[in-house]
């Protein structure tokens, strides 16, 4: 065999890629691209009453994840955390657990809530709360209602009621919060507040007021009824929804 025929032979054994396999077809989309489109129109058409939770959280995983289908991700935060907003108010390290989350996708979740969280305070920021009372539960709701440990919120009100200052004073454990009422009183005259709102939750979910909780709002109203500073209320806000001691009574 001549060096001609050995290079030819070389050659005939190299098997050759087809065009179709060495490159993508231009025109070809991922599937989901379709899905996507036909998702924002019906938002944009319909409004987003007419997308349920997963589909709103598909909308908003769009962006974070550009180039996945999403639709089994926002299944699986659904799946994992029961509703839209406790997907929103779940912490970082549990979104991560989900597969397809990752630290920067989980980060822009939290960023998502602290913005709804900011709307909803502007809601009620400067407003006769008394008269704006489902708008303050709604905020306190996005708020502290999905927090792992006990938030103890106070709410400082000028002589017309309206907001001056919302104000984490202290976080505790999952089932107790430290609250000092001699602090509560004298943070309400440092703001030249005459009244005050209460609000913790109960990570448990279950906002029923116990024996501490009530005792403690005592004391509060005790301490700050010698210095002219009324506790309107003291709220508990849990998953399943929110008590009032005033309207259960108790105070």
């Amino acid at each position: 065999m001549t060096g001609d025929d050995d290079e030819r032979s070389f050659f005939s054994e190299v098997p050759v890629r087809s065009a179709a396999k060495a490159r993508p077809v231009p025109d070809e989309k991922p599937g989901y691209l379709g899905h996507r489109d036909r998702l924002r129109e019906r938002f944009a058409s319909a409004g987003p009453d007419a997308l349920p939770d997963y589909e709103l959280l598909e909308l908003l995983l769009f962006r974070l994840i550009p180039r996945s289908d999403t639709k089994p991700v926002a299944k699986a935060l659904l799946a994992r955390f029961g509703t839209l907003a406790e997907v929103l108010g779940a912490p970082i390290g549990l979104l991560q657990e989900v597969k397809g989350i990752g630290p920067a996708v989980a980060l822009d979740l939290k960023v998502v809530a602290a913005t709804a969280q900011r709307m909803a305070r502007g809601e009620v920021h400067g407003r006769e709360i008394l008269s704006s009372w489902q708008l303050l539960l709604d905020y306190c709701r996005a708020a502290m209602a999905f927090e792992a440990r006990e938030q103890f919120r106070i709410l400082f009100l000028d002589k017309k009621n309206a907001l001056i200052s919302d104000e984490v004073q202290q976080t505790g454990t999952v089932d107790h919060t430290p609250v000092y009422p001699r602090e509560v009183v004298k943070r309400a005259l440092e703001l030249s507040a005459t009244a005050v709102i209460l609000v913790h939750n109960h990570p448990s979910g279950d906002p029923t007021p116990s024996r501490a909780d009530i005792e403690m709002t005592k004391e509060i109203i005790d301490a700050g009824k010698r210095l002219g500073i009324a506790v309107h209320d003291h709220i508990i806000i849990g998953r399943k929804g929110y008590a009032s001691m005033k309207g259960l009574l108790l105070i």
